[in-house]
């Protein structure tokens, strides 16, 4: 396991800001989103809206992901990310959602999610989760990756090169007419010949015009995800896997969740369509 010291909170730059004339989504400004009631299962024309905007994600966190070095900040991956996003006319999903202050977040080492780009320097050793959503058309693409920063050590490589086996994993699973919970149960037994923790009070979720419609899909085999896979239905899969404990610690910025023994943690997600014979990743650059 890396020696690398535990992260701490950075300083924050001003908040980014977004021309005018690129649409917002209904929760900018406000507390909290409206409350999703349409339907999970999503018509032709809102796919294809999604693929678009998960093309737009899916560059930009590959455009961020060119500049992770020994000696970047993550405020700069923040920068390049919401750069591309705004010039491709879509809106930073994430900067002013519930308040988050920023465009994307990047989550290093012990960090599972949430983190907040800041003025912290990515060491040599590190790795970092980008996870980058676009809305354009008025639906949003999520999709996120772990990366490695310089020469990393084979306990870390090996924690995310599973991470993005079981998200493969994971998508191969989807079929109309499974419940939803074969997708945790399949990343849960993959983790379980490691070892690894798998986080489960962070999950995927439903997407569509809104960010987070309130489908919820486990990373592990919950008993209570008895919900019926259809076809046209809109969702994320993305598995936190831990070298260590699933259990976590909330910084006091309500963001920033951690480890709770602070051992590292990899995370990846696509957004997916359900097809009539399986899942068509929509988070495709």
């Amino acid at each position: 396991m890396s020696g690398q010291s535990l992260l701490i909170p950075g300083e924050l730059s001003p908040t980014r800001s977004v021309p005018g004339n690129i649409r917002r989504p209904e929760y900018v400004g406000k507390p909290a989103p409206t409350p999703y009631t349409g339907p999970e299962v999503q018509t032709p024309e809102t796919v294809e809206a999604m693929r678009t905007a998960g093309r737009i994600a899916a560059r930009a966190m590959a455009e961020a992901a060119k500049l992770i070095a020994p000696g970047v900040t993550t405020d700069e991956l923040d920068r390049v990310a919401h750069a591309y996003m705004c010039d491709h006319g879509a809106y930073p999903s994430t900067l002013g959602y519930r308040g988050f202050p920023k465009s994307l977040c990047t989550s290093v080492n012990e960090v599972i999610c949430h983190g907040i780009p800041d003025s912290t320097v990515l060491r040599d050793g590190d790795i970092v989760n980008l996870d980058v959503t676009a809305y354009i058309g008025g639906v949003h693409g999520d999709n996120n990756a772990t990366y490695l920063v310089g020469d990393v050590d084979e306990e870390s490589r090996l924690l995310v090169e599973r991470t993005r086996e079981s998200l493969d994993r994971a998508i191969k699973a989807v079929r109309p007419g499974r419940q939803i919970n074969i997708i945790g149960r399949v990343i849960e037994s993959y983790a379980k010949r490691f070892g690894y923790g798998v986080v489960r009070d962070f999950t995927g979720h439903g997407i569509n015009s809104s960010f987070h419609s309130g489908l919820i899909v486990p990373h592990y085999d919950s008993p209570h995800a008895t919900t019926v896979i259809q076809p046209g239905m809109t969702f994320t899969i993305e598995p936190m896997l831990t070298l260590g404990t699933h259990e976590y610690d909330m910084w006091d910025d309500g963001w920033t969740v951690v480890t709770r023994d602070r051992r590292r943690t990899a995370q990846f997600e696509h957004t997916l369509v359900v097809t009539d014979t399986g899942a068509d990743i929509l988070t495709l650059p």
